[in-house]
């Protein structure tokens, strides 16, 4: 079973809760400063401002601040000052980053082919992105993004470039003033999320974990999928590979959830358990129609404009029910073989 506790237990009933209550205001500046002391240490527990992003989210005027301790980029423990050193520190890594970079991008041009593919791959995929507002107002500085995505492929051997890496760096430019700030934030970002939404480390693994969240929460679901071939469920990749930013109708919704992710509440891998609502919102037109992988993919990729807080009180709904039926049943009482890939999947905070 998934490994849960008590308290996990009554994370789900406050999960649940949230789509029954009236959502509060979003945390903004005056009461985010109410967190810390007057040094700028935190007088509150991050479980407890955690639990309140989930619950509630984040003013843009304190996003910014806020995502800093939510990525790692500051630690939680750290007063003001230690801030302003550590934001000091960032700034002159990513300037050695960038000097390191211009001396050694001679040799990478001649000996690494695949350099200039993934160099001229993010000078198409930049070139795509609108940089304008409605009003015309420029937004993003698309040879800055081109520069600090170049840089994240040279020093990420973990993470490689990929499509899709460009839109999500575009929404770190806008959140924030400096480039090194873009630049760490990003490579936090992946790394407090485990990679989830990067092809060769986290993506299969999040396939794999809908696929037997599917089979233990909606069998008769899971049997159609079963029958149209395995890429029925593969075929969905894309939502976790661009972290779902394309379903949403505002930048504040894409935010919004990858602020929740960022919390870790109301459990790790929540990202399978908002893949799986989402995969509910077309269950009955894809049974109707017995669609296989392709018109399935296809059906998904109409849902667009959704809302950030719809989706999170559906997908902790979801949690609340796994947590319910998995407590509420052991393997012997099930009709079919236990899905025991869902006990090594950790869906605990």
């Amino acid at each position: 079973m998934t490994t849960l506790s008590p308290e996990n237990s009554l994370s789900a009933r406050q999960s649940a809760s949230f789509i029954l209550v009236k959502r509060k205001p979003p945390i903004d500046k005056t009461e985010w400063d109410s967190f810390f002391d007057e040094n700028g240490h935190l007088a509150k527990s991050r479980d407890f401002i955690c639990v309140n992003i989930l619950e509630r989210g984040l003013h843009p005027f304190v996003r910014t601040e806020a995502w800093k301790f939510l990525t790692g980029y500051f630690s939680w423990q750290s007063s003001q000052d230690e801030r302003l050193t550590v934001d000091s520190m960032r700034r002159k890594n990513y300037k050695a980053l960038c000097q390191m970079y211009e001396k050694i991008q001679p040799l990478l041009e001649n000996l690494h082919r695949n350099f200039i593919e993934t160099r001229n791959n993010i000078a198409r995929d930049i070139q795509k992105l609108y940089d304008k507002d409605p009003l015309g107002n420029v937004l993003i500085d698309k040879k800055r993004l081109e520069k600090i995505l170049l840089l994240s492929y040279v020093c990420n051997t973990q993470a490689e470039y990929q499509q899709g890496f460009h839109e999500m760096m575009m929404l770190f430019q806008l959140m924030v003033e400096h480039d090194h700030e873009t630049f760490w934030l990003f490579q936090f970002f992946l790394q407090k999320t485990e990679h989830s939404c990067v092809i060769n480390i986290g993506v299969a693994k999040n396939l794999d974990m809908l696929s037997t969240l599917i089979t233990f929460l909606d069998p008769v679901f899971a049997e159609h999928l079963k029958g149209k071939g395995a890429g029925a469920v593969q075929s969905l990749f894309p939502w976790f590979c661009f972290c779902f930013q394309r379903a949403f109708k505002s930048f504040d919704d894409v935010w919004r959830l990858w602020e929740v992710l960022l919390t870790g509440k109301p459990c790790r891998n929540f990202q399978v358990l908002v893949a799986y609502s989402m995969l509910q919102m077309v269950r009955e037109q894809v049974l109707q129609e017995s669609m296989g992988g392709d018109d399935i993919l296809l059906a998904c990729n109409n849902l667009i404009d959704l809302d950030a807080d719809e989706l999170i009180s559906a997908a902790c709904v979801v949690y609340a029910e796994l947590i319910q039926k998995d407590a509420g049943e052991s393997p012997r009482s099930l009709k079919q073989p236990w899905p025991r890939g869902l006990m090594s999947f950790n869906f605990s905070t």
